[in-house]
């Protein structure tokens, strides 16, 4: 018998697809990095407005990566703005929502920044801070949520 109590978290690898259902985005692929302490969201355009005295934000999203014939515009409330420095040491001041995220069949808020992710490999990055305490990371796996079924081309 272990010293260690057995872990009931599920597992997720170092890609998952996430669903992002307050924004309108059914699933995105994200890349699950633990080196990473906040998760951001590509996006594209945004526009600050002011409702009802608060502040938010609109945003434009090309949810699948290498293409952007696929637009997904949103809002939502902007619950801060925040320095974040990107992989390449540059800092930047970013918008800070908080949305509903759906992986493995656990639905729960997280916070994203927004930032534009056009030249990076995935449109999302999922921080630690959203998987934290929630799921393991097993960095050598992918997609262990499962992969969405592909449409088949009609050919005519």
């Amino acid at each position: 018998m272990s010293d260690f109590p057995e872990p009931t978290k599920s597992t997720i690898g170092w890609r998952e697809w996430v669903g992002l259902p307050d924004v309108g985005i059914k699933r995105i692929k994200a890349k699950v990095d633990s080196g990473a302490r906040s998760s951001s969201l590509h996006a594209f355009r945004t526009e600050d407005f002011d409702r009802d005295g608060e502040h938010w934000i609109r945003f434009w999203i090309h949810p699948i990566q290498r293409h952007d014939e696929i637009v997904v515009e949103a809002e939502a409330p902007v619950m801060e703005f925040r320095s974040v420095r990107s992989s390449s040491g540059e800092s930047e001041i970013r918008p800070v929502i908080l949305t509903t995220v759906n992986l493995h069949g656990e639905r729960y808020q997280v916070e994203l920044t927004l930032t534009n992710r056009e030249k990076m490999g995935f449109r999302m990055l999922l921080g630690r801070e959203a998987f934290r305490g929630r799921f393991l990371l097993d960095a050598g796996r992918s997609y262990l949520g499962g992969k969405p079924k592909r449409r088949r081309r009609r050919t005519t």
